[in-house]
């Protein structure tokens, strides 16, 4: 890809806001060095002098004026060898707010434009420094809040989901030439030993992108979390495992049924991988038009749940029969139950549960009893969810895996017309519309929508 032009010069501020031991400002662009120049007094040597690529010199921060902003290093890196592909300068100041906010507002006052949400990536990826799977890959390193998703986006940032995307288009790039000969040469029909070398093709190719997307599920996981959602009747105890599960007191709890009307929602993490966790209003028959909102609301969680912790009540007299009718009632997402207040019927049998056809155990939010082995039921679900990263690959945007279902789509198509022996043209034709969705996860083709799309989710500095 050949660098894209670019007619502004850019710069941000590329630290986080606030005090610390130093601030960073990166500016890129046509007049990187000029600006540079402007502003850059170095202790040693003269700031005409010929620029040393990747090397900090220590000098003074000066203003249009000539007054000292303050003592800064500063690095130049030349075109072509830069983060974004072009002429770019970062300098590192002390890290108080102010001071970094003034060294930007010079910079700006000599003709850079502040940067918009990602465009330095942005400009890494037209100017062909990074592939568009890379791209997305830096927001997922700097979003990463657990082991798990770091590990994950940091595999793709080094290019492994690039490399097995760009094997799958070479595939089929060879695959489509060999067809493509027979349009060009009418004359000469397909080799049956060639027809069934392109179809095994393609159903190589068909397989491994069939094995892509079943990753998507638990990479999904593995990037926005795991959606945890507590449900149940009122004065089940949904607030009070809430908080044992938290490991501290988040939600009130009172007695009184239908006290939660609206829903509680924080972050956990387990074994590396981060749960949103969710406490919601209990579920029954009501008059009450706000609690009938929250429950409402509850319902509208519970679909997008990636697990139901559904509570009950030991010490109710119709509890089975109750769990029997909400577990028929729910069928959003998957079911765990917790029977809860088994301190107060300790002679309950466990096997009350698997007459349901439900998995789940006996708990006491009051004593902790059977807490930890609700924990490691939940760990269990995540667990057989997440995908198999031996490989080091999974699928973790909602762009790729549309994409990825728009290639399998044409693929099966493709490899149905090339058993039927039908017409040239028409498996190309399929081939082709693949080979278009797969170019669109590492930018080969792309559309500015796409790129808006991506970059906007970026912050400003990167």
């Amino acid at each position: 890809m050949k660098d894209a032009p670019i007619d502004d010069t850019i710069a941000a501020i590329i630290t986080p806001p606030g005090g610390g031991g130093i601030a960073a400002v990166r500016m890129a662009g046509p007049d990187a060095t000029t600006v540079m120049r402007r502003h850059f007094r170095p202790h040693r040597g003269s700031a005409d002098e010929p620029l040393r690529p990747f090397t900090m010199r220590v000098g003074y921060f000066v203003d249009s004026q000539g007054s000292v902003l303050d003592e800064v290093t500063a690095v130049f890196m030349p075109h072509g060898q830069s983060y974004t592909g072009l002429d770019q300068v970062e300098f590192f100041t002390h890290g108080g707010r102010l001071v970094v906010r003034q060294v930007m507002a010079a910079l700006t006052r000599s003709g850079a434009r502040p940067a918009q949400p990602g465009e330095f990536t942005k400009l890494a990826f037209l100017n062909g420094r990074i592939d568009l799977a890379k791209a997305e890959a830096v927001a997922d390193v700097i979003a990463a809040n657990t082991e798990r998703s770091l590990g994950s986006a940091r595999r793709q940032l080094l290019g492994a989901y690039s490399e097995k995307v760009e094997a799958l288009r070479s595939l089929l790039v060879d695959a489509l030439a060999e067809i493509e000969a027979s349009v060009d040469f009418p004359e000469d029909e397909i080799e049956p030993a060639t027809l069934k070398k392109i179809a095994q093709a393609v159903l190589r190719a068909e397989s491994d992108v069939d094995t892509l997307l079943s990753s998507y599920q638990g990479g999904r996981i593995l990037r926005e979390g795991f959606r945890l959602v507590i449900g149940g009747r009122p004065n089940a105890g949904k607030s009070s495992l809430f908080n044992v599960l938290l490991g501290q007191t988040r939600a009130l709890v009172t007695p009184t049924p239908g006290t939660t009307r609206d829903y509680l929602s924080e972050w956990i993490e387990v074994e590396g991988i981060a749960v949103n966790l969710l406490d919601t209003a209990g579920l029954r028959a009501t008059r009450s038009r706000l609690e009938q909102a929250g429950q409402a609301m509850t319902e509208d969680i519970m679909a997008g749940a990636d697990l139901v912790l559904w509570m009950c009540d030991l010490s109710r007299r119709r509890v089975w029969s109750e769990l029997a009718e909400d577990v028929r009632r729910i069928q959003t997402a998957p079911i765990l139950v917790a029977a809860n207040k088994l301190d107060l019927t300790p002679e309950a049998s466990p096997e009350s549960l698997g007459k349901l056809g439900v998995e789940g155990c006996f708990v006491s939010c009051k004593t902790g009893e059977g807490i930890p082995a609700l924990k490691q039921l939940v760990q269990n679900r995540i667990e057989s969810i997440l995908p198999d990263m031996t490989d080091g690959l999974a699928v973790t945007s909602e762009r790729h895996a549309v994409n990825l279902q728009r290639a399998l789509e044409h693929l099966r198509t493709a490899r149905e017309l090339l058993t039927q022996n039908a017409s040239p043209e028409l498996p190309a034709l399929e081939l082709r519309a693949a080979l278009t969705a797969l170019e669109e996860i590492t930018g080969r083709v792309y559309t500015e929508d796409i790129l808006e799309r991506i970059f906007s989710r970026f912050c400003v500095g990167k």
